[in-house]
Formats: structure tokens, sequence, C-alpha cells
């Protein structure tokens, strides 16, 4: 059976080591990402067979139900295996299903649901949290003001940022050391090219969100997929592993026979020229 040790690890702000092969959490809730998911106990069921394939990096938020994610996870999981990383973010509003995702970068507000998550989780200190959206609104400097703060208090061991620019991890590095980033980017979205290097150069990981998404347009994807008998989602996920070190890709479903497909792209090994290929692809 696939497992997740098989694609190495990585260090998480050079403390926590996790295997490189981790799942996101947004999927185990309601449609729309809204409310309890139509079946509880498969969403249950796959969070502990993500843990038996020996995947202990977890990502959620507290905007994913809201609340909804981080409860299955303390009820599926807790107490929790020694090695298990939980990252969590906020920052977004979940006002219905199916509907765009306010920011809210208000320091009280982070400090609101980043007090929330610990409750939610049963952690004494969240292993990595994440701003989820710098907001329009509010200086980014006071959004991650209230977070440094909160890991100055010892609730937080490390934070990391999302869907942010170059410009915007550098004004976060001189208040605090950052030990990730977590923007958009798949084979056919690459905005995000020069962040993954980025990452790479500061030793800082990269966490890919959306990293499966309008394969049928890619027909380099499926040439691939055909010639080592795969799926064209174990292709783009190992495609992912073979980018950059640096990657730690964080698939999610919350549907057992799809996160049985994802763990299969471990087995999966693709040619130097393949990853080529795809990483020409844009």
């Amino acid at each position: 059976m696939p497992n997740a040790s098989s694609a190495g690890t990585i260090d998480v702000g050079g403390d926590l080591t996790v295997n490189r092969f981790g799942y996101g959490a947004m999927r185990i809730t309601g449609p729309g990402i809204w409310g309890p998911p139509a079946d509880k106990g498969e969403a249950i069921a796959v969070l502990r067979r993500v843990v038996d394939a020996g995947i202990n990096f977890i990502d959620t938020a507290d905007s994913y139900g809201p609340d909804v994610s981080e409860e299955l996870i303390a009820e599926a999981l807790y107490p929790y295996p020694e090695d298990l990383v939980i990252a969590t973010k906020g920052g977004l509003l979940r006002p219905g299903p199916n509907m765009a995702w306010p920011a809210d970068g208000r320091p009280e507000h982070l400090v609101e649901v980043a007090e929330g998550s610990l409750r939610r989780l049963k952690l004494d200190e969240i292993p990595l949290y994440q701003f989820h959206r710098p907001d329009p609104k509010v200086p980014f400097e006071d959004s991650l003001g209230a977070i440094v703060e909160l890991k100055n208090q010892g609730k937080i061991r490390h934070i990391g940022l999302s869907n942010v620019d170059e410009e915007q991890i550098r004004i976060a590095q001189r208040m605090t050391p950052i030990v990730s980033i977590q923007n958009r980017y798949n084979v056919d979205d690459r905005a995000s090219e020069t962040i993954v290097d980025l990452c790479e150069q500061e030793s800082m990981v990269f966490l890919p969100w959306a990293p499966i998404q309008d394969l049928d347009k890619n027909p380099t994807i499926h040439e691939i997929a055909e010639r080592h008998s795969a799926s064209a989602r174990q292709v783009v996920l190992a495609w992912l592993l073979g980018r950059s070190p640096a990657m730690l890709p964080i698939p999610g479903t919350g549907d057992l026979a799809h996160l049985e497909d994802n763990l299969a792209a471990l087995d999966l090994k693709l040619s130097q020229a393949e990853i080529a290929s795809l990483t020409r692809t844009s």
C-alpha cells in the first residue's frame, strides 16, 4: 500500500519534520464548503486513513465549514499522533455555500479565530498558523502583527502566509520568520512560479492549493498518464513532487476512493524529461 514516507521528508520551520505529501481538509465539509459533510462517517474514515497512510501534515482553516473541518479533525484524530503537524489558517470568512470568501484581516478578528482554532483542534499551540489572505481594507502589517503577538504568547509555533506576492513576503520577513507560503499553483496556473523558487532558495515550504485543476485542458498530462497507466490526478501530483524539494502537496478530498487515487501517485515516478515537459507547459 502507498505510504507518504516514500515521498521523503521536509522540515517546516526547521524543527517539524513531516512526510512530503500532505492532506488538505477543506472538502470534508458539506456541499459548497458549508456545514457538516453529507456523510460524516466517511469524512472521519478519510481522516483516519490519511494518518494510516503515513500522512503527518494536515492543512485546514477556521473558514472551512466554517469550523467544521477543524472540529472533525479533532473528533477523528485526537489524541493526535506525536508526529502529526496540523496547520490552520485565519483571515477569510465563509458567509454561505458556494459564495465568495471575503477577507477579514482585522487584528481582533485574527485573534478571535486563532483562539477558536486552538479550542476546536484541542491544541495548546498551533504548529503552523497561516494568514489566509491579505485584506485590502486592513494594513498588512497590522494583520500580521496580531499573528506575531499570538506567537509571542506561545499560542502559535510557526507563521506562514497564503495568497501573497513577493513584496508581501518581504514585508512579513522583516517582522517575523516566515516558514511557509500557500498559493494557488498547478500545471496550468503558474503565477507563483517565482515564489516556488524563492521558497526553495530560502528554506520555506511551498503548499500549492488547487493542485489538481483543469486536467482536460492539458494533453501532455494525458500522454504521460497513458504511458504510465496512471490517472491524470496521479500525474500532476507526481509532477509537483518532482518540481521542487520545497513543494509539499496537500491534495484534499472527502471521498475515500479519491484519497486512494491520490495516494497511488506516491508510486508513480516520472522521468526528469516528463517533469520538464510539464514544467514548461503553461
